[in-house]
C-alpha cells in the first residue's frame, strides 16, 4: 500500500539515482542499490567508464549500522553519518575509536531534503496516483529530468 523513495543527489540538489521500494523496507538495506545506480558520465567525451563512486556520502541515522559503514569503507567512500543513541550507549564502556562525525559537513545534508521537496512539488510524485511501482519510478525519473534541465 505504501512505497518509499530512496535517492542520491549531487551537491546542487540534482537527483543521481532513484530506487523505489515497499514502504516497510528499511533505508539501510537499500544503500548498496542506490550507490550502484549512480552513473555520472565523464565530461566532454573523455575516455573511461562513468563515475559510480561519490566523493563523500552524507546520510542520516537510518544508515548508522556497522554493515553500512563497512560497505562504504570497502568501496573507499568517505562518509558522515551520526551515531544513533543506542549505539553510543552500547559503546560507552568499550575501548576503541569512535566513528568520526563532522557537524559542518553534516549540515550540507539539507541538500537532499530540498531535492525531495522539489520532487514532491510534482503532484503525481507526492500523492502517487500510479498503481504500479515501475510507473511511479518513471514519474520520479521524469521529475528528476525536469530538475536537471532547470539547473
Amino acid at each position: 500500500m505504501t512505497t518509499k523513495l530512496h535517492l542520491s543527489c549531487d551537491g546542487r540538489g540534482r537527483p543521481l539515482s532513484v530506487v523505489v521500494t515497499p514502504g516497510q523496507r528499511h533505508e539501510s538495506t537499500q544503500l548498496a542499490t542506490v550507490l550502484d545506480a549512480i552513473r555520472v558520465a565523464r565530461p566532454d567525451g573523455s575516455p573511461g567508464r562513468p563515475r559510480k563512486r561519490p566523493d563523500r556520502l552524507i546520510a542520516d541515522r537510518g544508515y548508522s549500522y556497522p554493515r553500512c559503514r563497512e560497505m562504504l569503507r570497502g568501496r573507499g567512500i568517505a562518509h558522515t553519518i551520526p551515531e544513533r543513541r543506542d549505539q553510543r550507549e552500547r559503546r560507552e564502556g568499550r575501548p576503541g575509536r569512535r566513528p568520526s562525525f563532522d557537524a559542518e559537513v553534516y549540515a550540507k545534508r539539507n541538500v537532499v531534503e530540498r531535492c525531495v521537496g522539489r520532487l514532491k512539488q510534482w503532484r503525481g510524485v507526492a500523492t502517487r496516483y500510479e498503481k504500479r511501482a515501475l510507473n511511479y519510478r518513471a514519474m520520479v525519473v521524469i521529475a528528476s529530468l525536469m530538475i536537471w534541465l532547470a539547473s
